[in-house]
């Protein structure tokens, strides 16, 4: 709106103040148009928490969905001696397993040398480095005029150097300590040439030789003999990881845990999706406060039809199964509550019982394949979700046009008060000045009349 501040100078009226009382009271038809944006804004955040839910939910009926979820095998050790891992390829059973020796790496320390500071070579040599496996015998280049701290850097810098080099303080003296870098007989260091690297001289003291040994163990007491502790193929799919001396014994059994609680997450994932929807829907009498989505027909269908797939049956192996037949039981709120004994009870028959309910051989024919097929609907771009979000951005695109143009007409509006305002001022002050003319003419003519 153009200044108005010269107004009312010519008529002495406050047509300034008037003039922006009316502004404000025409600015007033923006409100209700700027509240309605704020509803649909409000709809939209309201919807997207929802949606979040809703996903949430669709996680974890995907997961009783996947089949291998009911094939899982877990494996449980009792005793010290081994830890274990069940695979794909493991098969129910025990194993009785007594480990007599573990796998170790074998170990050369040279000769000694008197201090650190001793030269060791005057021109650039080879250090020859053999093993029992011969294919792991290596030559690692020593620069001139090396200590025994460049040799052992040498030696660790050189990746196809099976050992790795320290330097140990005997008491006496220095000595190089190789370490085979992996376990077991083959791969035993069984001499490092280090007295042709230097001169005899210079050493003194006998070199040390550890061999290295494979691992000794026995499963259901068949011998084993393995160059590393860490054993994939003893037992077919379990990987053993050989800990100490002793005995342990290793059950490999169908993991029912993880089918307990991917049963309690899709029971926790529909609670909070419930309780989300009762929230965004619900209003309070006592303060007479609404939820964001009270009476939307989007959530409402997303309820009606999530219900409906819950009170489902399916046939699972010739017989009509439901989810009460699981534990998990539709309360009278709309919720879901587990029974956690009947669920159990169920696994205890196998947990492919459980599976052939929620994930059938025909993925949508299972409790979980069929809500996964709503749920996708529900999710999708075309779907009643994304229709309301979409809905109610329509709606903020009209209302902005509508805020804009409401706008320019106020605009207009003022334009013309304030033109009609200024003719009213002027006409005023020309009214003004002739009464007061007219009052001065009035005057002198008394005045003359009066002196006659």
């Amino acid at each position: 709106m153009a200044s108005i501040s010269s107004l009312g100078i010519g008529s002495g009226l406050d047509l300034n103040g008037l003039l922006t009382q009316l502004n404000e009271a025409e600015r007033g038809k923006l409100v209700p148009i700027a509240e309605q944006i704020q509803t649909q804004q409000v709809k939209i955040s309201a919807y997207g928490e929802l949606k979040s839910v809703l996903t949430g939910f669709q996680d974890a009926v995907n997961a009783l969905n996947d089949s291998s979820l009911y094939q899982n095998l877990t494996a449980s050790t009792e005793g010290e001696a081994v830890q274990a891992a069940a695979g794909s390829e493991a098969s129910p059973g025990q194993y009785a397993i007594e480990v007599d020796r573990l796998a170790t790496a074998g170990s050369f320390a040279t000769q000694r040398v008197d201090s650190l500071d001793t030269v060791l070579n005057d021109a650039e040599t080879t250090l020859n480095l053999s093993f029992a496996d011969a294919s792991l015998d290596q030559g690692v280049t020593i620069a001139a005029n090396s200590t025994l701290v460049e040799v052992r850097n040498a030696i660790n810098a050189d990746p196809d150097a099976a050992v790795t080099a320290s330097i140990v303080n005997d008491g006496a003296g220095y000595r190089l300590a190789l370490m085979s870098k992996e376990t077991g007989e083959q791969a035993a260091i069984l001499d490092a040439d280090f007295a042709a690297l230097t001169t005899q001289a210079m050493l003194s003291g006998e070199a040390v030789l550890q061999d290295g040994q494979n691992a000794s163990f026995e499963v259901n007491g068949i011998a084993i003999s393995s160059a590393s502790n860490q054993v994939d193929d003893a037992i077919q799919g379990v990987a053993l990881n050989l800990q100490g001396v002793g005995s342990s014994t290793v059950t490999v059994a169908q993991d029912t845990e993880a089918v307990k609680q991917s049963v309690v997450d899709f029971v926790d994932a529909y609670n909070e999706l419930k309780g989300t929807a009762g929230r965004l829907t619900a209003f309070n009498g006592e303060d007479g406060q609404a939820g964001d989505l009270i009476g939307d027909s989007a959530v409402r269908s997303i309820e009606s039809r999530l219900r409906s797939d819950l009170a489902g049956v399916v046939m699972a192996e010739g017989e009509t199964t439901m989810l009460a037949d699981f534990g998990i039981h539709l309360r009278v709120d709309g919720t879901l509550e587990l029974d956690e004994t009947t669920l159990e009870a169920a696994l205890g028959e196998g947990p492919e019982v459980v599976g052939a309910f929620f994930a059938a051989q025909d993925v949508e024919e299972g409790m979980a394949g069929r809500l996964g097929t709503t749920l996708d609907q529900l999710l999708h771009d075309d779907g009643a979700l994304e229709g309301a979000i979409g809905g109610a951005e329509n709606r903020i695109d009209n209302l902005n046009d509508r805020f804009i143009r409401t706008e320019q007409s106020i605009e207009m509006t003022m334009a013309r008060y304030q033109t009609q305002f200024s003719q009213l001022d002027s006409m005023i002050a020309q009214m003004n000045q002739t009464s007061d003319y007219l009052t001065q003419q009035l005057g002198m003519l008394d005045a003359q009349m009066s002196a006659g």
